[in-house]
């Protein structure tokens, strides 16, 4: 796996989008794709011991598991949320890219607002 030579302003979008919607909650963001990943931010006060080729390899399972959820009566895949015991993970994959943001806790609204503003940046990306 390699690290993404993602472009600044994309990378720059992602990050004001998960400032301003997730603001002091914010942890962690990551851009990936099939075969790349690179963190984008990561909060001074986390340990730098996160394994991202891990994470990525389980959230790239979302770029296959999209169609499984295609056509059912729940509408289209928005977003996919995790809870662990110290926050929370969510992944909004549009394409051939995705983000996942790791998050303190926080409503749904905002994480729906989180959801909603990446899937148009990775639109326009």
């Amino acid at each position: 796996m390699e690290d993404i030579d993602i472009d600044p302003e994309l990378a720059d979008e992602i990050m004001s989008v998960c400032r301003t919607t997730v603001g002091d909650e914010l942890r962690s963001v990551t851009y990936f794709s099939e075969d790349a990943v690179d963190q984008l931010y990561l909060r001074s006060d986390l340990e730098q011991t996160a394994d991202l080729v891990g994470f990525a390899e389980h959230e790239r399972m979302g770029f296959r598991s999209q169609s499984a959820y295609r056509n059912t009566q729940l509408g289209d895949y928005e977003a996919t949320i995790r809870m662990f015991e110290n926050g929370y993970l969510s992944r909004v994959i549009r394409g051939e890219h995705g983000v996942w943001v790791t998050t303190d806790d926080m409503s749904m609204e905002r994480f729906e607002e989180l959801t909603s503003a990446l899937k148009q940046v990775l639109d326009d990306a």
